[in-house]
């Protein structure tokens, strides 16, 4: 395609970014990541869990998750900050019997002491010493967790020597924090693995979704260095770039 016929692909793709719940199928089978962790975050929640347990899932996002988990409504709660999440969990799981709040603020989750048994997070932000305080004894968070190496080979190739938005967020920190708020942490892993993107119109519209990452970004202003990358799929088939995950399993 021509420069100007790019440049109005991608840029129907900037004004169309946006996301309900955390769905990417907009993107689906145009990028690829997560197809190679060395660990499997359902199975391993799955593994702790049981139908009578209580299990609370933080930063749900729109459920989408959790409700795959199929775990009894009586025994299911969940929280969400991000405002269209939110409208979205009170439409979606509300009526179905799980207990929903609100919740924006990691040190102050809004449910009482030694609740649950079961708490998971999946890219959210948390605070360990909040955690503990609402697990029963002996009950169990795990958590998948973005770190702040993630993508920064895309990011240098069209917003390069951007600051890392959460530099402290790798497995050593995150670990030693678990341990300072009275966790034994009993799983410890992290990961480097490809992203891989096969049209420069999906990452535009990934780069605008993953805002924190790709400040400022937009098409007008790196139109340039997307050319680059255009040239890049049109040799090889894809541009590739580099997802940091850590996981954390920790027992109260």
């Amino acid at each position: 395609m021509d420069k100007d016929t790019l440049y109005h692909t991608w840029k129907h793709e900037e004004d169309i970014a946006h996301i309900h719940g955390w769905d990417f199928s907009h993107i689906h089978g145009r990028y690829e990541e997560e197809n190679d962790l060395p660990w499997d975050y359902e199975e391993i929640v799955h593994y702790y869990l049981s139908d009578t347990k209580k299990i609370m899932d933080y930063d749900t996002g729109g459920g989408e998750f959790l409700l795959s988990l199929h775990h009894p409504y009586p025994f299911t709660f969940a929280t969400e900050g991000y405002k269209p999440n939110v409208k979205l969990c009170k439409e979606r799981l509300l009526p179905l019997g799980i207990t929903f709040k609100e919740c924006s603020t990691p040190g102050h989750i809004p449910f009482d002491d030694s609740l649950f048994d079961l708490i998971i997070n999946r890219h959210g932000d948390f605070e360990p010493k909040e955690i503990h305080r609402l697990l029963k004894k002996d009950g169990i968070f795990i958590t998948e967790q973005v770190g702040g190496d993630n993508d920064r080979d895309l990011v240098d190739m069209v917003l390069p020597n951007t600051p890392k938005p959460f530099p402290q967020l790798n497995l050593k920190v995150q670990k030693a924090n678990f341990e300072k708020a009275g966790f034994q942490v009993i799983k410890a892993k992290e990961a480097f693995r490809p992203i891989q993107f096969y049209d420069i119109g999906a990452f535009v519209w990934f780069a605008h979704i993953i805002e924190w990452e790709f400040p400022n970004f937009s098409v007008d202003k790196c139109f340039e260095k997307l050319l680059k990358m255009q040239e890049e799929i049109e040799k090889n088939g894809k541009i590739e770039g580099t997802i940091h995950r850590y996981l954390i399993v920790a027992k109260k």
